[in-house]
């Protein structure tokens, strides 16, 4: 697509490019929680041939032409919600939703063979974060099954923000509360995340938190792991982050 400036993407393309060779290992399976899917319970695919949603509009017809064919995972599904029942949480199967562009918009570039089994995990409706937390620790045990747990979010998600002037203080300075929150002590990073509205222009860089939900998961996953910042960039003039654990 065309973009002003046209590389405004360019970087964050090569670091999903390069995720891969930032892991121990080749992952056997991924598990993604993205910001684009919110149901009553903790809802899996089931598909063993997930289909792709193209749930975004207006865009040119040939982001419509998209092809990312990775299998779904019935086991690594039921997995999931065995987990989630061992945890006492609400949990739900989908046989027929497919992958949404949370899914193969970044993983076309991480894994763009399409080969490793992959499995979407939706957002609980409300949003509470000690609930996804709660999801995510439940869901630690997979990290040592060959497991690559995904929040596919953003760490800046105010669509009236992009481009305007004093969006870019207010990303900087919550995105510095967000890299401080992940690489604290695990009791103190959930429970800054749990309260995270309090955070330094919270609300101006997510006026609705559906796109920093994912992270929630991937941190209560992440055990007794600090996480580290490894990606920042300016994107249409707002600091953006990715983090990993472990």
């Amino acid at each position: 697509m065309d973009w002003d400036p046209p590389d405004a993407w360019t970087r964050m393309a090569d670091y999903l490019r390069g995720l891969p060779s930032t892991l121990p290992h080749k992952p056997q399976s991924l598990l993604v929680i993205s910001a684009h899917w919110e149901a009553a319970a903790a809802t899996v695919t089931t598909a063993p041939k997930p289909p792709l949603l193209y749930d975004y509009y207006g865009f040119p017809p040939h982001t419509y032409q998209l092809k990312w064919p990775a299998p779904g995972s019935p086991a690594l599904a039921g997995r999931v919600r065995a987990l989630l029942a061992d945890a006492g949480i609400d949990h739900a199967a989908d046989d027929a939703r497919g992958f949404d562009h949370g899914v193969f918009i970044p993983l076309k570039l991480s894994w763009p063979e399409a080969q490793l089994p992959t499995v979407q995990l939706s957002l609980r409706q409300g949003l509470d974060p000690a609930e996804h937390l709660a999801i995510g620790r439940a869901l630690a045990p997979l990290r040592d099954e060959g497991v690559l747990i995904i929040g596919s979010g953003m760490s800046y998600h105010n669509m009236r923000g992009f481009g305007h002037p004093r969006s870019l203080a207010d990303s900087q300075t919550f995105d510095a509360w967000l890299a401080a929150t992940v690489a604290a002590a695990p009791a103190e990073r959930d429970a800054r995340l749990d309260d995270w509205t309090r955070a330094p222009a919270a609300r101006q860089c997510h006026p609705r938190e559906e796109h920093l939900a994912p992270l929630f998961v991937v941190a209560g996953a992440a055990g007794d792991d600090r996480g580290v910042q490894v990606f920042r960039d300016q994107v249409l003039a707002v600091a953006v982050s990715a983090f990993h654990f472990g």
